[in-house]
C-alpha cells in the first residue's frame, strides 16, 4: 500500500459510462477520496459503497470527490449505481495495472484489497486506509477526511487491519 506522503500515481480509467477519467483532471476540482473495492455486488463491497453514498453530500460541501475502483467492465458498474442509487463514478481496472500502481492487489495477484486513499490536489496521499474485512473501518477514515486535508504538509492518517 502506498504510504501517506507519497505521490499518488497518475492513470487514466473508463467510467461506468466508458468515458475516460484521469487522476489529474479529477483533482483540478478538489481532493479526492479513491476507493478500490473487489467486486460489484458482493455484499462487503455493497456496504462500502452504500455507506459512502450516505456521507457523499457531507464530502461534496467539503469540496471532496469519491471515485471507486475495481476490475468489473463498466456495465457491471453501471448496473451496480444504478441499483444501489450511487452518487460518484466507479472506474474500471480490468487489466488491474492501477490496482498494481497503487499497491493493493490481492495475494499472489488474486482480487483487490480494501484501500481508500485521500489524495490532495497535488496529487500527494493525505491519508489512507487498508482494511479487508473492516469496512467500519473505512467508513470512519472517510468521516474524518476534511481533518486530514486540514493538517498542514502532508500529514496525515495512514491506518490498517484485516
Amino acid at each position: 500500500m502506498l504510504k501517506v506522503g507519497d505521490r499518488a500515481p497518475e492513470f487514466t480509467l473508463s467510467d461506468e459510462h466508458g468515458d475516460d477519467v484521469s487522476l489529474t483532471t479529477v483533482l483540478h476540482t478538489g481532493p479526492l477520496l479513491l476507493y478500490f473495492y473487489p467486486a460489484d455486488f458482493t455484499p462487503g463491497c455493497t456496504r462500502e459503497a452504500c455507506g459512502i453514498a450516505e456521507h457523499y453530500a457531507q464530502l461534496q460541501q467539503e469540496g471532496i470527490r469519491v471515485l471507486g475502483i475495481s476490475p468489473q467492465y463498466p456495465d457491471s458498474h453501471q448496473r451496480f449505481r444504478e441499483r444501489y442509487q450511487l452518487p460518484f463514478s466507479l472506474l474500471t481496472d480490468h487489466g488491474k495495472t492501477v490496482i498494481r500502481m497503487y499497491d493493493v492487489d490481492g495475494p499472489l495477484g488474486i482480487g483487490v484489497r480494501r484501500a481508500t486513499y485521500l489524495i490532495d490536489p497535488g496529487r500527494v496521499i493525505r491519508g489512507a486506509v487498508l482494511a479487508d474485512f473492516r469496512i467500519q473501518r473505512h467508513l470512519d477514515f472517510i468521516r474524518q477526511a476534511h481533518q486530514l486535508l486540514a493538517q498542514p504538509g502532508a500529514g496525515g492518517t495512514s491506518w490498517t487491519a484485516d
